[in-house]
């Protein structure tokens, strides 16, 4: 194993300090004041992209299926059905 600080991380008991409930509660709190959140326009748009993505890839993965399972249909039936 080795030694070196890169790997283990630093030794001082200073940068192991765990953060108290408060201060970390303090600093979600900042940290969620700089999102900067979408405009109702922007979330329908949003909205009816992901709609629309996910009614093709249903359309898409739907078709697949149908041929993969007339393919292994007709495989496993053989020629006389």
């Amino acid at each position: 194993m080795s030694d070196s600080n890169a790997v283990r991380g630093p030794r001082d008991e200073k940068a192991r300090k765990r953060t108290g409930p408060a201060t970390f509660y303090r600093q979600v709190v900042t940290e969620l004041r700089k999102v900067v959140y979408p405009t109702r326009d922007q979330l329908i748009t949003y909205f009816f992209v992901v709609l629309g993505f996910v009614v093709v890839m249903m359309a898409l993965v739907s078709l697949l299926d149908l041929a993969f399972g007339r393919l292994a249909f007709s495989i496993f039936t053989g020629p006389n059905q």
